[in-house]
């Protein structure tokens, strides 16, 4: 049996192992391993594996990871940014659907301090549901709108499947986390007028809050103080990347220091918020090496095939018309995130599309954003829908699974109309990228 052919059957191999639940870190490595036994040998496979393991770990891109991790922890277990929501609550109280409205936006406040889609969702469900139920919220609103929200997390900056897309793809990680500067607020801007017209139309989905609306204006104004730590992280992030002062790794160090400082000079970091926070990046952190670890050893297995390149040469078309071939990639990222999770996902397909979208001349920082955005639609699609289940984790018996896949079809409905936004107009996503880097 040729080598291409072992490429090809490990494709529906590794498919039968996730159906049956297998952890996507596992079927990814096992897969790989035994490919390459087949091709190569023993002793080979030993080696090629040995020496792939180290210097992935050993990458200092990398090392951006667990402090991204760090810093969302800290400022989650010291409530840097649990007030964000009780000013987002005060401020739009008088927008329909206002509580669903405040959430989106401190969802997207909380994702620039976590870079966690899972851990934004948690968050905000602990934040947000009790408050829109005491509001008398229908259920698929409330709980729909902390899992899509969520996702957020996924690509405002600092987002760690970025980070772990620039090391794969090899591509600037201070590039792409500007890439996503947009397009992440465009999505919660868009997730915005969603909910006010559904609101305003249907006023039982979310009655006002009559109590916020009397809340004074200089009451508020006062509130806003509440909230400096955010700016001030993602300046220590976004400004430190953007004005070439730090690369990404670098400005992962700053805003995890800052986070920390922060939180010393608030007297809100104590031994247990400390442990807890080390205990919750470790957790993290392992999971996602273990995970980018198989993944690694795949796309070894794949490249010694020699199967991307077949797979390339087969899609010649997409040099002619690359939005039919971004337009089947869609369909396998919609069809894989029925059953895989999201980082999975990228790391399963990436080492097959990376070249493909190389072929079509567009830009693979673009590509970046494009996967994470349909690795988005995937957290709030059934019937796996991590987002959705965070929540219902959350919630518990109240609301169904079914109810909150429900509310989750107008969210998904408007990801695609985003996504579509973005693949007709890429300068969107290469704007700010482009912008600093002309200026250095």
């Amino acid at each position: 049996m040729n080598a291409e052919l072992y490429g090809f059957l490990s494709l529906p191999i590794l498919v039968v192992l996730l159906a049956f639940r297998i952890p996507i870190a596992v079927a990814l490595g096992s897969v790989a391993m035994v490919g390459l036994y087949l091709i190569l040998g023993f002793e080979p496979m030993i080696g090629a594996s040995g020496s792939l393991t180290f210097d992935f770990v050993a990458s200092w891109e990398l090392s951006a990871i667990p402090l991204f991790i760090f810093m969302g922890a800290i400022s989650a277990h010291s409530g840097l940014v649990a007030s964000l929501y009780q000013v987002a609550q005060v401020w739009l109280a008088r927008v329909p659907g206002g509580l669903a409205v405040a959430t989106n936006f401190s969802a997207a406040g909380f994702a620039a301090a976590s870079g966690s889609s899972l851990a934004t969702t948690a968050a905000m469900g602990e934040l947000a549901f009790p408050e829109m139920q005491k509001a008398r919220y229908q259920p698929s609103l409330s709980t729909a709108v902390i899992a899509s929200s969520g996702t957020l997390g996924s690509l405002i900056p600092p987002s760690i499947l970025l980070v772990i897309y620039g090391l794969i793809a090899e591509v600037s990680i201070g590039d792409l986390l500007l890439a996503g500067i947009i397009p992440g607020v465009l999505t919660a801007m868009v997730y915005a007028t969603m909910i006010i017209v559904r609101c305003t139309f249907n006023p039982d989905l979310a009655p006002r809050d009559t109590e916020a609306v009397r809340v004074p204006l200089v009451e508020r104004l006062l509130m806003l103080r509440s909230i400096w730590p955010l700016p001030v992280l993602v300046l220590a992030v976004v400004g430190t990347i953007y004005s070439g002062f730090a690369t990404a790794t670098e400005a992962a160090a700053v805003g995890s220091l800052a986070a920390f400082l922060i939180a010393l000079g608030m007297r809100r970091l104590n031994w247990d918020v400390f442990l807890g926070s080390i205990k919750d990046t470790l957790h993290m952190t392992s999971m996602i090496f273990f995970i980018v670890l198989g993944a690694a050893l795949y796309s070894k297995f794949l490249a010694i095939t020699g199967t991307p390149e077949v797979i390339a040469q087969t899609a010649a078309f997409g040099r002619d018309n690359p939005y039919l071939l971004f337009l089947v990639m869609a369909a396998v990222f919609l069809f894989l995130g029925m059953f895989v999770d999201s980082l999975g996902m990228m790391l399963l397909t990436l080492p097959i599309f990376i070249p493909l979208v190389q072929e079509t001349g567009f830009s693979l920082i673009w590509f970046g954003v494009f996967v994470v955005k349909w690795v988005e639609i995937g957290l709030i699609t059934p019937p796996v829908g991590m987002n959705a289940f965070v929540v219902k984790g959350v919630v518990g018996d109240e609301v169904s699974i079914g109810t909150i896949f429900k509310g989750l079809t107008w969210f998904v409905a408007v990801e695609f109309l985003i996504v579509a936004v973005l693949t007709l107009y890429p300068e969107i996503v290469t704007f700010l990228p482009d912008l600093a880097n002309s200026g250095q």
